[in-house]
C-alpha cells in the first residue's frame, strides 16, 4: 500500500531515496520521510503532505549526508497523517529506525507491555511498536532481535530496518506484504515495488514470508527464522525503464488506456498456437474439471468486476455454477467448500491482502485454486495451484485500466479452454470464439481512435453531481466498473444498477438533469433496455447511451450515444469498458483532479 525504499552503497543515500519514493507515489500516501546514518547517528526527517514538502525540507537530500538509509511514503492507518506519525519510526534511544507497510494487529497489547516497562511512545502508529520492540530485545545481535520481534507481532508487514550500531547493513523482512531486494555492483537496495529501483538495477530477489535479508554493500544474505541461509535465484526484470514513465502523456492513466491494444494482444497471442489455446503450465485436467460442482471467484475492486463478467461467461460456456465473492467477505461467511470446488482468484498485484487470505482459506478447506495475476512471483501466484499471468506490464495509475482489460482477456481464454475440455463447444464454435478473441485488440484500437467523441461528452457533463449507470446481463457487470472508475478519480457520486431494478426504488432518485449512462450492447436485451431508458427520461434524466454499431435506433430515445464495434456477446465487455474508462478520465481531467493519485486511495491494498 505505502512505499518503501532502502539504499546502501557508495553514493549519497537521501537523493536516491527521494527519487525512489517519487516512483512509488502512485501507491497512495499522505506523508513521507527518510532515515540516513550520517556517520555518527541516524538522521530522521519526516513531513506530512506530498513528497515535495520533504524534498524542500532537505533540499533534495543534500542536507542529509550518508550512504545508507531508508525512506517511506505513508498512507495512514493507525494515527492521523502528521509529521510525528510519518515513517520512519524510531526507537526510544534513536538506535533503530523502521519503515513498515501492513498492519500490526496486536500492537496495542505490545505497546502496553512496553509502556509498563518504562518505554516512552511518541506516535499513534503500530509501526513504532516494532521499533521499540527491536531496541527492547536487542543485545548486540540484530538477527536475534528481529526474530524475537517477529515471534511477537501478529498481522502483515514489510519492514526495512536500520540500526545505528550496525550502519554497514540494512535488514528487510516480510509477511503478507510485498518487498523486493535490488542487486547492484557495490550497492544494494530494498523496495516495495520495482519502479523505485529500476533506474539502478533490473536484478532482484523477491522475499517470501518470514525470510530475513541482511543487505550490505558487497552482497545480500537471506535467512529463515532458524537463522539458516536460504539460497535464492535472482529474477531479471524484463520490462524497460520507459514502461514506468509517462512517455509524453499528461497522466499514467492516459498512457495505460492507450496501451490496452498492445497489452491485450500480448496476453492473448502467446496462448494461441496452431488454432488452439495453450495456457502456460496449467495442470488442471479434463477429469479434474468434470469433478467440480461449483466455481467460486474471489477478488476485490475492479478485479471483482472482472469476476462478475467471468460468472456470466463461465456459466454460459461451461455450464458449471459460478459464485462471485468480494474477497474481504469470503472468509467470514463460512463458505461451503471442499475438493469439488475450484476457486478462481483475480488480483493485479498478486499481493492484495483480502484476496490472498481468501485463497489461503479456500486451500485450507480443500479447494483447488487458479489465479489470474499480473506480477510474476507474487504471493498469490506462488501459492495458487495454477496461475495464468496477464502480460499488462507495469500499471502505475491507481485506477486500473490495462490490468482490467488483460484480466478480461484471460477470462475468455480460460472459459474457452475449460469449455473445450468439458466438450461443451463444437469445433466451429471454438474456432469462431478464437477469431473474435484475436480481433479484440484491433477493435479496442478503433474505439481509442474515436476518443474525441467521449471527450466531448465528458465536457458536457463533468459538472454532474450524481451519475447512474444501468445495464442488463454483462452490461450490468460493466456498469459496476464504469461507476467505480468515475467515482474513484473524479470524486463524483455514482452508482450502478441492474436496469430491471430501477423501479424497485432507485428511480426515486432520478430528477431533472440527472445523468444516466445506459449500456445496451446485448441485442436480445436491447428492447428491454430502451424501456428502462424511457422510464428515466420520463423523470427528467439526461441519458448517454452505449451500444453496438447496428443499433442506431437508440438515437431516438437517448440524448447522446457512443457506438462500439460488434463482437460476440461474451466478449462485449472488452469493448464496452474502453469508453467508460475514457469518460471517467476526461471528466476527472476537466475537474482538475489528481488522476494518477486519487485521494485516500492506494494502488496495492496490502492491509485488511
Amino acid at each position: 500500500m505505502c512505499g518503501i525504499v532502502g539504499y546502501i552503497g557508495g553514493d549519497p543515500a537521501a537523493p536516491f531515496l527521494l527519487q525512489g519514493l517519487e516512483k512509488l507515489e502512485y501507491r497512495g500516501y499522505d506523508s513521507a520521510g527518510v532515515a540516513v546514518y550520517d556517520g555518527t547517528s541516524l538522521r530522521v526527517v519526516k513531513a506530512k503532505g506530498r513528497l515535495q514538502v520533504l524534498k524542500g525540507l532537505i533540499h533534495d537530500g543534500k542536507d542529509v549526508p550518508g550512504t545508507v538509509g531508508i525512506g517511506h511514503t505513508r498512507w495512514a492507518t493507525h494515527g492521523a497523517p502528521s509529521d510525528i506519525n510519518s515513517h520512519p519510526q524510531v526507537s526510544d534511544s534513536g538506535k533503530f529506525a523502521v519503515v513498515h507497510n501492513g498492519i500490526i494487529e496486536n500492537y496495542l497489547a505490545l505497546k502496553q507491555h512496553l509502556i509498563r516497562r518504562g518505554v516512552s511512545f511518541v506516535s499513534e502508529t503500530d509501526t513504532e511498536v516494532v521499533a521499540q520492540l527491536l531496541e527492547y530485545y536487542y543485545k548486540g545481535d540484530i538477527m536475534d532481535a528481529v526474530i524475537k520481534v517477529l515471534q511477537k507481532v501478529e498481522g502483515s508487514y514489510a519492514l526495512g530496518i536500520i540500526c545505528a550500531d550496525k550502519p554497514d547493513q540494512l535488514v528487510a523482512v516480510r509477511k503478507d506484504s510485498p518487498l523486493i531486494i535490488g542487486l547492484g555492483q557495490g550497492e544494494n537496495f530494498i523496495a516495495s515495488d520495482v519502479p523505485a529501483i529500476l533506474s539502478r538495477t533490473r536484478d532482484i530477489y523477491r522475499l517470501n514470508d518470514n525470510e530475513i535479508a541482511i543487505i550490505q554493500r558487497e552482497g545480500v544474505r537471506i535467512y529463515d527464522m532458524d537463522k539458516e541461509l536460504i539460497p535464492k535465484e535472482p529474477v531479471h526484470v524484463e520490462w524497460d525503464v520507459t514502461a514506468a514513465e509517462k512517455g509524453g502523456y499528461e497522466h499514467f492513466m492516459a498512457k495505460e488506456i492507450m496501451e490496452q491494444p498492445k497489452a491485450v494482444r500480448d496476453t492473448i497471442s502467446p496462448r494461441i498456437k496452431d488454432g488452439r489455446i495453450v495456457l502456460d503450465n496449467i495442470t488442471l485436467t479434463a477429469d479434474q474439471l468434470k469433478t467440480f460442482r461449483k466455481i467460486f471467484i474471489v477478488a476485490c475492486g475492479s478485479a471483482y468486476h472482472v469476476g462478475m463478467v467471468a460468472k456470466y461467461v463461465l456459466e454460459k460456456m461451461t455450464r458449471i455454477p459460478v459464485e462471485v465473492d468480494v474477497a474481504s467477505e469470503f472468509r467470514y461467511r463460512e463458505p461451503i467448500i471442499d475438493e469439488k470446488v475450484l476457486v478462481l482468484v483475480i488480483s493485479q498485484s498478486g499481493e492484495t491482502a483480502d484476496t490472498l487470505a481468501a485463497m489461503r482459506e479456500a486451500k485450507r478447506l480443500g479447494a483447488r485454486t487458479l489465479s489470474i495475476v499480473n506480477v510474476v512471483g507474487s504471493s498469490i501466484a506462488n501459492e495458487s495451484d495454477d496461475v495464468i499471468y496477464t502480460w499488462a506490464g507495469p500499471e502505475i495509475a491507481v485506477a486500473t485500466t490495462k490490468a482490467y482489460s488483460t484480466q478480461l482477456a484471460v477470462v475468455y481464454l480460460l472459459a474457452i479452454y475449460m469449455a473445450d475440455l468439458l466438450g461443451c463447444l463444437t469445433a466451429e464454435e471454438y474456432a469462431a470464439y478464437l477469431t473474435e478473441l484475436q480481433a479484440l485488440p484491433d477493435k479496442i484500437e478503433k474505439i481509442l481512435q474515436n476518443r474525441e467523441n467521449i471527450q466531448y461528452l465528458a465536457s458536457q457533463h463533468f459538472n454532474a453531481k450524481d451519475v447512474f449507470f444501468i445495464g442488463r446481463n454483462l452490461d450490468y457487470a460493466m456498469s459496476l466498473e464504469g461507476s467505480l472508475k468515475l467515482k474513484e478519480i473524479s470524486y463524483i457520486h455514482s452508482d450502478a444498477y441492474a436496469a430491471g431494478e430501477l423501479k424497485h426504488g432507485t428511480i426515486s432518485l432520478v430528477e431533472d438533469g440527472t445523468l444516466v449512462i445506459a449500456l445496451a450492447t446485448h441485442q436480445n436485451l436491447f428492447d428491454k433496455m430502451m424501456s428502462n431508458v424511457k422510464e428515466v427520461k420520463a423523470r427528467g434524466a439526461v441519458v448517454l447511451g452505449m451500444t453496438t454499431e447496428n443499433n442506431t435506433q437508440i438515437e431516438q430515445v437517448t440524448d447522446h450515444v457512443f457506438y462500439i464495434p460488434q463482437t460476440c456477446d461474451v466478449m462485449l465487455p472488452s469493448l464496452t469498458v474502453i469508453p467508460l474508462q475514457l469518460f471517467a478520465y476526461y471528466v476527472a481531467s476537466m475537474k482538475g483532479c489528481d488522476i494518477d493519485k486519487p485521494r485516500n486511495l492506494a494502488k496495492s491494498v496490502t492491509v485488511e
